[in-house]
């Protein structure tokens, strides 16, 4: 029997898978790397993804032939961060400190948290010697790590509002004393007001002789 769908049928059976996909996103397997008789399996939290300028933490659980677990404080590990591409004699772009760290199933793996400068592809590398000679053959891996987002910047403050400029003393004084020199101007004023005043008066009232 064929079975006939239309295209509305077709059309919704795409957006529920679609939305199905959304809702169960993959997630990112681990790196696994071996050497010699050490296997290493490289971890970047957030999620293999992380954001420049923000801490992320990186991890690598190292094991034996055999799954047995080879922490930190049996090796001389160092941890490098270059970014690619680069050339044979760059020097690394960071040296972030290792330390034992516990994650998930894994205790005392080396880990260290590392700050990407800016968006762009990155190399870990990881060294480590024995302790005790002979323990394991000396091993280097490594990890490629891409940066494709920044972390948001900090919510601007609002500007505090600047202060009014208030008045000094000299000039709070200088508003409410008097002028001295229009203190002096002023009776001299008032007396010839006065005497021009005076000669009117006498020249109204007093007659001439004849």
């Amino acid at each position: 029997m064929v079975y006939q769908f239309s295209n509305a049928a077709v059309t919704i059976g795409l957006l529920l898978l679609a939305a199905n996909s959304l809702a169960h996103p993959p997630v990112l397997a681990h790196k696994v790397e071996v050497t010699a008789d050490v296997a290493g399996t490289w971890h970047v939290e957030p999620n293999h993804a992380p954001k420049a300028g923000e801490p992320a933490q990186v991890w690598i659980a190292l094991t034996r032939k055999g799954g047995e677990l080879l922490p930190l404080e049996q090796g001389n590990c160092q941890l490098q961060v270059y970014a690619l591409p680069r050339a044979a004699a760059d020097p690394p772009l960071l040296t972030p400190t290792l330390q034992a760290v516990s994650a998930e199933q894994y205790q005392g793996i080396p880990g260290a948290e590392v700050v990407f400068p800016k968006i762009g592809l990155y190399e870990l590398e990881l060294g480590c010697t024995p302790k005790t000679a002979g323990d394991f053959t000396p091993f280097q891996m490594s990890y490629e790590v891409t940066v494709a987002t920044a972390a948001s910047p900090p919510a601007a403050s609002p500007l505090a509002e600047e202060p009014t400029a208030q008045p000094s003393q000299t000039e709070k004084a200088s508003q409410t004393q008097p002028d001295p020199a229009w203190g002096t101007i002023a009776p001299l004023i008032g007396l010839v007001g006065l005497g021009v005043a005076g000669l009117v008066i006498v020249k109204r009232f007093v007659k001439p002789p004849v």
